[in-house]
């Protein structure tokens, strides 16, 4: 399989589709809880409970979308067209989603339920797509690492838009009412996402054609559980997962009550997360050019754990300073292992079908989209059932057990889930230099992995007759 390079309009092209789909993911990560219970009115249990309602209903929609995905192929390709089809959608569902409507209390635990569902089911309709796109963009696993770089770096800047732009101009169109003051906001994100998944249709080409093995799930189900890195990236992104969204769900809280910031400077501490985690992007891609990037990827997320003890124990309240400094340190040590997971899990796809024989991608990628998603609504449901027990209540001082509980949410809790996804990564191997003198070569020959002709490594992979 001869290998195509891309070009840097279809780098940013492809990185385009990402901050597209930021726009809701920043939201959910770094607003949407904050939303609900100061602005909105949810009580943080049913805000909760909602989020761990929205993740059941992602167990059986992610599945069947990557099996979807897996079945049908048309003349523009196998997973661009959904970037068409349901862009527009997807957009007004952002705009849905931040409208509160004047309503009693019943009708708009409704009309949340409603329109997070709404925004959750759109979003697997492109994120699916979208993650298995790199799979059939380039064979090349610095090229796939490479647009992956872009990739994340454009969808760091969709979480900047949204942590800086979006509280500015909801006080600004609001006029005092911060509930149409986020509606008119998020609408421009929305229509923002609309142009950028319509662009990055218009700028890539699936030029890789791999053959799908049309099983039933059942069966698929099987051999991608023989898949025991595809495994371990299953369990790191819960994990990871979990640490970044109850640090970000938590952060606007922390700024506001913790550190006594006013609003602008809320929106700043905000912004210094998602600018560290820009730096760490372009710091990632250049780290790995040097440096193993399985190892990088497990001793970043030890290093959170650390650092995350650190800010817990030395950051008093009203300390901005300080937490400033070491929510930066975090907020740029935990993503520099980001573009190499996300290139890791189309590598773990082609370590599977060497392995088996048998190549199960769309279902894959649908997986670790399941797994990032009952991450972000566990993360949402403890957020929520701990801001109860911690007797938190919107818009008013908080008592020193309050301030407690919510450092705790931001620092120790989510420093052990990361310390959890650096440990699942010790037991993940699949370096470039494994990928390419063992993985592309099974690919090009499989008959090399039947007749036992790989190089001898350790865990050598062993194909299934």
């Amino acid at each position: 399989m001869a290998s195509q390079r891309l070009t840097y309009l279809e780098k940013i092209g492809f990185g385009s589709g990402d901050m597209a789909i930021n726009v809701v993911i920043s939201s959910m990560f770094l607003i949407i809880s904050y939303f609900y219970t100061d602005i909105f009115g949810l009580k943080p249990s049913h805000m909760g409970v909602l989020f761990l309602v929205a993740r059941l209903v992602d167990a059986v929609t992610d599945p069947l979308m990557g099996m979807l995905t897996d079945r049908i192929n048309t003349r523009r390709g196998r997973y661009r067209p959904y970037f068409l089809v349901f862009a527009v959608p997807f957009g007004v569902s952002i705009l849905l989603l931040f409208t509160t409507p004047d309503w009693d209390y019943n009708a708009k635990l409704v009309w949340a339920y409603a329109t997070y569902l709404l925004v959750t089911l759109l979003f697997t309709a492109v994120t699916i797509p979208y993650i298995s796109l790199i799979g059939v963009l380039t064979d090349d696993p610095k090229d796939k690492l490479s647009a992956n770089g872009y990739r994340l770096f454009f969808a760091k800047v969709a979480a900047f838009l949204v942590t800086i732009i979006v509280p500015k101009l909801a006080e600004s169109f609001g006029e005092g009412r911060l509930e149409l003051g986020y509606q008119v906001a998020m609408g421009l994100m929305g229509a923002l996402a609309v142009g950028l998944l319509l662009f990055c249709y218009a700028t890539t080409t699936e030029r890789i054609q791999h053959r799908i093995d049309e099983k039933p799930l059942r069966q698929q189900l099987a051999i991608l559980f023989r898949n025991d890195q595809w495994l371990l990236l299953c369990g790191a992104c819960f994990t990871g997962t979990m640490g970044y969204v109850m640090r970000s769900s938590v952060a606007a809280y922390y700024a506001k009550y913790y550190l006594d910031a006013s609003a602008s400077v809320l929106s700043y501490f905000l912004s210094v997360g998602v600018g560290a985690a820009i730096l760490a992007m372009v710091a990632s891609t250049w780290i790995t050019k040097r440096y193993c990037k399985v190892k990088l990827f497990r001793y970043s997320q030890v290093a959170v754990g650390v650092l995350s003890m650190m800010m817990f124990v030395l950051v008093e309240p009203g300390d901005l300073w300080l937490a400033f400094v070491l929510y930066f340190l975090i907020s740029f040590v935990v993503d520099l292992h980001a573009p190499v997971f996300w290139s890791a899990i189309a590598e773990s796809v082609d370590y599977g079908e060497v392995k088996t024989g048998r190549r199960v991608s769309g279902l894959a990628f649908g997986g670790i989209s399941f797994f990032q998603k009952a991450g972000m609504g566990a993360a949402g449901f403890l957020v929520g059932i701990l801001l109860t027990y911690f007797d938190y209540e919107p818009n008013v001082e908080q008592s020193a057990f309050t301030l407690t509980g919510i450092a705790l949410m931001l620092s120790i809790l989510p420093g052990v889930f990361h310390t959890l996804m650096g440990g699942f990564m010790f037991r993940y191997r699949i370096t470039d230099d494994y990928y390419e003198t063992r993985i592309q070569r099974g690919l090009a020959d499989p008959d090399a992995g039947a007749t036992g002709t790989y190089p001898e490594t350790t865990n050598a992979i062993r194909p299934s007759p």
